[in-house]
């Protein structure tokens, strides 16, 4: 079976392409970074979805270290970015480490976790992989299916958590979805489950009436234990590139966004994303995901990430 770094690097590989592939086809052949030369890297940089501000950055940068040499090598510029790239990841506030992106607290029982994003984005199969990563490592784990607004929401949640082998709670589709988040968290409370997953609805993030709904699960599940939720993450489709972001500040508004799951990352060439948002918006990537099994999810490491989009 291939280890986890190797599935990283194989659903990548479109981002590799676009973004290191890109770069080395730019410079090549050239003698020095001229203007034109410069040009050509900022589209393919900004084609990654690395972001305007990261890509003047890391432009200027490049001028600094490489632009008054007699030749710069596809190489150096490769190496200067990867450092950069590095740094700017490790350097933001609140990252996980290794075993931090579990983030479980034994003090925190149960462990509420609230999942949020809209329509498509994934929301149902990372809350599939999130639940059979914590009943892999021993914990016990409740599914709140708290989207009673999309049709057969449920019933997929239901059929995601056989698979993953952990208890569900669930409710006719229109029902108030607050009092499924009350009821799982109460019921995990008093039976001493651990890790409680709320799924939620994600109509248009733009609708002010959902943003309302999460602040309304939030209030509720606050009644059972004080400091629910103690994890919200933010689930957003790399395939959607920037408007992600615009996503992830409207929920973070609204709810307290404190992660963010990145998936799909396997089919998209946008997976600079990744760099951009976290670097926007200072909310740490808690989690990536590079494929469809229950074990394609993994904890966000920043080194392993570019080391594996390098390779």
């Amino acid at each position: 079976m291939a280890s986890f770094f190797e599935k990283l690097k194989f659903g990548l590989r479109q981002t590799k392409q676009g973004l290191v592939d890109g770069v080395v086809y730019a410079v090549t052949g050239k003698a020095r970074l001229d203007e034109s030369t410069i040009e050509e890297l900022e589209t393919t940089l900004i084609g990654a979805d690395l972001g305007y501000d990261l890509t003047a950055d890391l432009i200027a940068r490049l001028r600094e270290r490489l632009g008054l040499r007699e030749a710069s090598s596809p190489e150096a510029v490769v190496a200067c970015m990867k450092e950069f790239l590095q740094e700017r990841l490790t350097a933001l506030p609140n990252l996980p480490s290794n075993g931090r992106s579990d983030f479980f607290s034994p003090a925190n029982r149960p462990h509420v976790i609230m999942i949020v994003g809209v329509n498509g984005v994934g929301k149902t199969t990372t809350i599939a992989k999130l639940a059979n990563r914590f009943r892999e490592r021993g914990r016990s784990v409740l599914v709140a299916a708290a989207d009673t607004f999309r049709a057969a929401a449920s019933e997929q949640l239901d059929i995601w958590a056989q698979r993953a082998e952990v208890a569900i709670i669930r409710t006719r589709q229109g029902a108030d979805p607050a009092a499924v988040a009350f009821d799982a968290v109460q019921s995990a409370k008093s039976k001493g489950t651990e890790i409680v997953i709320v799924d939620t609805a994600g109509r248009l993030h733009t609708k002010s009436n959902l943003m309302e709904e999460m602040k309304k699960i939030s209030r509720v599940m606050s009644r059972v234990i004080a400091e629910a939720p103690h994890e919200v993450l933010l689930v957003i489709d790399a395939t959607t590139g920037q408007n992600g972001l615009r996503q992830a500040e409207i929920f973070s508004a609204a709810v307290g966004v404190t992660g963010l799951v990145i998936a799909k990352l396997d089919g998209t060439a946008k997976g600079g994303i990744v760099f951009s948002i976290q670097e926007k918006l200072k909310i740490p990537v808690r989690f990536i995901g590079v494929g469809e099994g229950l074990d394609d999810l993994q904890p966000f490491e920043p080194a392993e990430f570019v080391e594996a989009l390098f390779d």
